[in-house]
Formats: structure tokens, sequence, C-alpha cells
């Protein structure tokens, strides 16, 4: 296909544009690319020769921003789901990263450095956040498994990433503030430490929605929280806001 063509689309899907003019075919019933897969693509750090391991990609987004940025050098997206496995396959052609992008359809619980062909230097992943008979059940089964731990938990996904790094490597996640426990908790029974973290809020009156975490395999501890991030400098009035300087920086730059 060539670049700016029309993708064929499904009946439950649709075709979406999105930050770095990447091409998005999306489920009309499953996760919509937000601000969370934006915010972790932008918090890994720049590692132009490296490999990286997406886990749980979904449609693929967040690895298709790490190769349109050139964070790295080849990113492989991992998916439980067929369905969204082969969405993904379709998103890296679509936009031409099929040589920086490889789609892999496993259950992290099975992932190794020996599936990969060797170990690697970054994991990141925008994992289920919550329990399994927590929440809103969901009736569509897409949306369901990528919010909730039907195919691991967080503990899965920590140790799935200890797995695939090379000693020193690094695991980021987006991940909920209430959680953090069970986060912290998993990350130290995986034999990381927590070394950057990041909040980030609606606007300064608000709780933090998120929180940005950076871990290193094998490392001692100390940990830099950062200063919280401020998508919004007022409160949610109902009317449309402008971002706030710092929020437009991080999406110019792709960087935070």
């Amino acid at each position: 296909m060539c670049k700016g063509d029309r993708p064929p689309l499904r009946e439950d899907e649709q075709l979406v544009e999105v930050n770095e003019h990447l091409r998005l075919i999306e489920k009309k019933n499953g996760l919509r690319f937000g601000t969370d897969a934006f915010l972790l693509s932008a918090f890994c750090r720049t590692r132009s020769s490296a490999r990286a391991v997406e886990l749980g990609t979904g449609s693929g987004i967040v690895s298709l921003l790490l190769a349109a940025r050139r964070k790295y050098a080849h990113v492989t997206a991992v998916e439980v789901q067929a369905e969204l496995a082969a969405l993904a396959a379709r998103n890296v052609d679509l936009n031409g990263f099929s040589r920086t992008v490889s789609v892999l359809s496993l259950d992290v619980r099975e992932l190794s450095s020996r599936t990969l062909g060797g170990e690697v230097e970054a994991v990141l992943s925008n994992p289920p956040y919550m329990k399994e008979d927590s929440g809103y059940a969901s009736p569509h089964d897409v949306k369901q498994a990528a919010r909730h731990e039907q195919h691991g938990d967080i503990r899965d996904f920590a140790a799935a990433a200890a797995r695939c790094l090379k000693y020193g490597g690094v695991f980021y996640t987006v991940y909920r503030p209430d959680r953090l426990d069970s986060l912290f908790t998993a990350l130290r029974g995986a034999n990381f430490a927590c070394k950057r973290m990041l909040f980030v809020h609606d606007s300064p009156d608000k709780a933090p929605s998120m929180v940005l975490t950076e871990a290193k395999l094998g490392a001692a501890e100390g940990l830099t929280v950062l200063p919280p991030l401020f998508l919004h400098d007022t409160p949610n009035r109902g009317l449309p806001r402008p971002l706030s300087a710092r929020a437009e920086e991080v999406y110019r730059t792709g960087e935070c």
C-alpha cells in the first residue's frame, strides 16, 4: 500500500490521524488512542541504537510513536489478543514502519529473551490497570481484556520485562496512582529499582490521574520524583482549555 492511500476498513473500525502524522486504524468499540499512550512514549529516553519491547501493544500506537521519533533502532510490539495483534501489524504496515517495528502475538507470561532472539535494552508497557473482578465490565471483549488483568497482572508484566532485559536495562510503565503499591511490589519482586517517576494531573486542583515510572534492572535504590506535569493550567469548567506550556512542549518534542 502506498503511503496516503486509504486502507480497507472493516465495519467495526475507523481511521484517525494522531501525533507525528500517524494514521491509526482503531476498533470503534476498543480502547482509543489517549494521553497515557502518548506520554509513555514521551517518557522513554532516546537510545537510537537500542532494541526495545512493548508489552500489550493494542493497536500498536506506542511502538509507532517510538518509531516515528526514532527513539529505538527496533521495537517488538507484543500483544496477546490475536485480533489486536493483527490490527497492530496492519497499522505498522500502513505507516511504513515494517523495518523498525515487528508485532508478536504472545502472552507476556510466555515471553523471554529467547523468544526475542536476545536480551533488549528497554521494555515499556501500558498494562491493564484494573483487577479482573473490579470496575465496570465492558460488553466488548477486546476492551475488557485491555483494561482488566485477564492475561496477567502487573507482577507478570514486571517479571516478563526482567526476563527480556539486559542487566541494567530499563522498564517504563504508565499506571494508576492508586495502585502504586502493587506496582512497586511487582518491581521489587522482579529485581527492579524505580529510578524516575512523574505524576500527571489534569490541572493543579486535581489529584494525579496517572503516574509514569522508569525502573532499572538490578539497580540500587535512588528515586527521582520529577515536578508534576499539569496538562492544563485551569480547572475543567466544561469549556475547551488550552494545554499548559509544559504540556505543549511535551507534545511538540515528544519528550517529558
